[in-house]
């Protein structure tokens, strides 16, 4: 079945999930944050199949998310590099990794955990503030429509 495409749609999760809503985009771009640039290296992570890996790393270039760069050990090779738009997606990542850990696994059971490279110690929970700082629920925030400024 063809997904429909949310491109122009107003609310920007859509539009955000219509460029990275699938499982295979959001554990590329975790990947990468975790140091991997070459289509192999991915592959190998990942176990998915080339074409599908190959239409995905080819939409987040077009998306400006990655770009394709000369392999920086002088081979014939190339890399996948997160742009600063690639890397922007590190929150949400964070955001999903934390909800997963808190809902998708059993006391006890083992699982992956986000950590600070330089005290090696778990990430502080993510948490949404008012521009005033104060800490909000989801009872606390509407979305609505508006111009975006740019």
């Amino acid at each position: 079945m063809k997904r429909k495409s949310l491109e122009g749609n107003v609310c920007s999760i859509a539009r955000s999930l219509d460029i990275i809503g699938d499982w295979w985009s959001l554990l590329i771009i975790r990947d990468a944050l975790g140091g991997l640039r070459r289509f192999g290296e991915f592959q190998r992570s990942l176990g998915m199949a080339k074409n599908i890996l190959s239409t995905r790393l080819k939409a987040m270039v077009e998306q400006g998310i990655m770009t394709v760069e000369a392999a920086s050990d002088g081979s014939a090779y190339q890399e996948y590099v997160l742009t600063e738009k690639g890397r922007a997606l590190m929150p949400v990542l964070v955001a999903l990794g934390q909800w997963g850990a808190d809902h998708m696994f059993k006391p006890g059971e083992y699982g992956s955990v986000i950590l600070d490279v330089k005290k090696r110690r778990p990430l502080r929970k993510l948490e949404l503030r008012a521009e005033d700082g104060r800490v909000l629920t989801a009872e606390d925030i509407i979305v609505t429509q508006r111009v975006i400024p740019g």
